[in-house]
This record gives structure tokens, sequence and C-alpha cells, in this order.
């Protein structure tokens, strides 16, 4: 079975075709700026790159060139496009009335636009490329794979908001975290590395990146994780705050005469550990400056260590004991002195890293010592692989 994968952006589409009998990517690439003369897309076949610019008004006409690639003699992969079995689409936010990955239907497009609100950005270009895909493959079974869906789990308790409940009922304002199919995919990807049952396990997984959240993963569903109503809650992040004394934002509101969209560029896109290094928003650069003598720097990567600690620690208690803690996401899996820096702090709870397994980038590795109480594991996420698998599970069924 062939499965198209697809990541639609309010201006872009990023995407990968699987063979599922052996999980090969055959091709993948990322469709920019959809809607503008000078929109191009980048295609990868093997170890292959080509960059065609390709005027693209919207996204059906992005997605049917991209289609042609995928057949394009000079490079293609496929003879025809009969070959795609079914298109797996990563989604964002299905609120309460989606649980699971769904195979599309009218009503769960129903669904994504009731949730617009609470994914102004990423619901709508989610709408566009099913509807997209309708067009130019009718017929094609789709299969929706949804951030929040995995934190459905949750106990009510720690998913509601200590605020009035009838914000809950009207609006739906409670956590619902998000990077769900990178929990999903990660731990269910240990429980193979180490030969065990996921059903008895406890595993903190850290997807830490441009955006980051922790989960709590217990016996292989989450039953708690960093992310809010919103992905601006949780630990800080590169431009991101994390979690605040509501207060902050009120008071930068009536001080600056701030309107609650301006604040909220400050919150999404100012702050973090760019905020309050003051450097570019990029981790490398912040914390490379860290080890010099940028006190700001230093201050911004040890925050965010001690946050990342803390909810692990916290998750002990969520889940009464953790057996595995994983990191994952480009600063997970490559930023080799945060991992470290982070398990220090968990010392006291019998982590102890091993300083020669942990120097290494983006492998799959065990990097605890062998007489730590709780191990730690680096797993490369592949979001785009278990979307790919929750779609042929869907279909086959």
């Amino acid at each position: 079975m062939k499965i198209l994968v697809l990541n639609c952006g309010s201006s872009s589409l990023k995407y990968q075709l699987i063979n599922m009998e052996t999980e090969e990517v055959l091709a993948s690439g990322k469709y920019e700026r959809i809607g503008e003369d000078e929109a191009f897309i980048t295609h990868k076949v093997n170890d292959k790159k080509i960059e065609i610019k390709h005027p693209a008004k919207n996204h059906e006409e992005a997605v049917d060139f991209t289609l042609k690639q995928l057949i394009n003699p000079e490079y293609k992969v496929i003879d025809n496009l009969d070959e795609i079995n079914a298109i797996g689409h990563r989604l964002v936010h299905g609120g309460e009335k989606i649980n699971e990955s769904v195979i599309i239907t009218d009503e769960v497009v129903d669904v994504l636009k009731e949730c617009i609100d609470l994914a102004p950005l990423h619901n709508p270009a989610g709408i566009i490329g099913i509807e997209a895909c309708k067009k130019v493959m009718p017929g094609k079974p789709m299969v929706g794979v949804f951030d929040t869906a995995f934190h459905q789990t949750m106990p009510k308790e720690r998913y509601i908001y200590p605020i009035p409940y009838e914000y809950y009922e009207k609006y739906g304002i409670r956590k619902y975290g998000f990077h769900g199919t990178s929990h999903m995919y990660v731990s269910q990807r240990l429980a193979e590395i180490v030969k065990k049952d996921i059903k008895n396990l406890k595993i903190v997984t850290c997807h830490l990146g441009q955006g980051s959240s922790i989960c709590a993963v217990e016996y292989g569903k989450s039953v708690d994780t960093s992310m809010g109503l919103t992905p601006l809650g949780g630990i800080p992040m590169v431009t991101r705050s994390g979690d605040l004394d509501p207060s902050v934002v009120t008071f930068l509101m009536k001080k600056e005469n701030l309107t609650a969209e301006q604040v909220e560029n400050v919150l999404n896109k100012q702050s973090g550990v760019q905020g309050i290094s003051g450097l570019a928003p990029d981790f490398r650069v912040i914390e490379a400056e860290s080890y010099s003598d940028n006190e700001r720097a230093s201050i911004a990567i040890e925050k965010f260590k001690y946050e990342i600690a803390s909810y692990v620690a916290k998750y002990a208690v969520a889940m009464n004991g953790i057996d595995y803690i994983i990191f994952t996401g480009g600063v997970g899996e490559n930023q080799i002195n945060i991992r470290k820096g982070i398990c220090e702090k968990l010392e006291f709870m019998g982590v102890k890293i091993d300083e020669n397994a942990n120097n290494m980038r983006g492998e799959e590795k065990e990097i605890s010592k062998s007489d730590s109480k709780i191990k730690v594991y680096v797993v490369p996420t592949n979001e785009e692989l278990m979307i790919a698998k929750e779609t042929e599970r869907l279909i086959k069924n």
C-alpha cells in the first residue's frame, strides 16, 4: 500500500509518499508561497533534490502539480496516480468531538470548521487541503490524524481550567494539548526498541523544537501534557512564552496599550528563549551564546532546562512513577548539552546520563547509564510515518 501524507499550511504544502510495505519514503517535498506568482516546489527523490518555480494560485493547483511530479518521467516514483491507495492529512484541532484518527467525511470537515476559533491558523489550512484533494483525486479515501486526538484520554481534572465552568461549556475552554502524533509515535517506537508492551510502561516524552511540549504517556495513553488551549501553553519555547501568571497579559495590555491581537503576537512571536536573550530566534545561536559571557542567553537556556525538568518531575506524580524519558524534535534530538542539563536536574529521581552515549545527534539510542533508575532515550520523531500507519490501519479496517 502506498500512502500520500499531506500537511497543509496557509500558504504551504508538505508531503511524503510512503510505501507501507517497507516504510520507505518514495518522494517528499514542500510547496511554498502558494497563492503568489513566486510559488515554488522543492521535490526530493532518493538523494536528488529538484526545485521548480511554478505559480499555484491555490492549494488545488499545488496538489495537482505535486502529483504530476510523482509521475514525472524524469524522476517518477510511481507509474500512475492509481497506485496511491489513500491520503493521510495532518490536522490540528478536533476539539472534544474527535478523539482518534478518522476517515474524513463531511461530518469531520464540519468539526474542523467548528474548531476554527481554537486553531485559526491551522484548521482552515487543513480544510483547504482536504477540499483540494477531493477535486484533484475524487473518490480517493482520506484519513485525518489530529494533533489533539492523542490527548483526549486525559482525565477531566487534568484538562479542566480553574475558571468559571460556564466558559468550558460555552466555548470549550480547556487544555487540549498538541504534538499528539509525535508523542504517540515516539512512545510506541520506544516500546518496540525495548521489546516491551507499551501497556506496561510509564513514559515521559519531550518533544523539543520551535514548538515544545511534554507528555505523560501511561500504558500507551496520554494522561497529561504541557500545551493547553493553544500551543502557547507549557514550557518556554523559541519564541513562545509558555505558561505565565495570567495577570501578565492584562498588565501588558494596560501599560503598553496593546490589543488582544497585539499581546498574542508578543507572546507567540517575541517571547520564549528569544525574548529573554534578545537574540535571533534560532535555538542553536542562543545556546552557543549561553556558553559565553552573555548572561541573558545563559538565563534563557537555564530557564528552558529547568521548566522541562520540572514538568518531567510533575509527571512522575501524574503516573506514580516513570520508567522512561524520551527526547525528540529538532532540539531534543540534536542539542547534546540541553539533554545533559535536563537529566542532571533529575538526578534526585535516579536519572544518570551517560555522557559518551549522549554525545551524538539524531540517532535512536539510549543515553542513560546502566544503573539509571529511569532509562533515557533519544528517539527521532516521524509524524509522517505515524500518519501513514494510522491511514493504513483505518483503510484496511
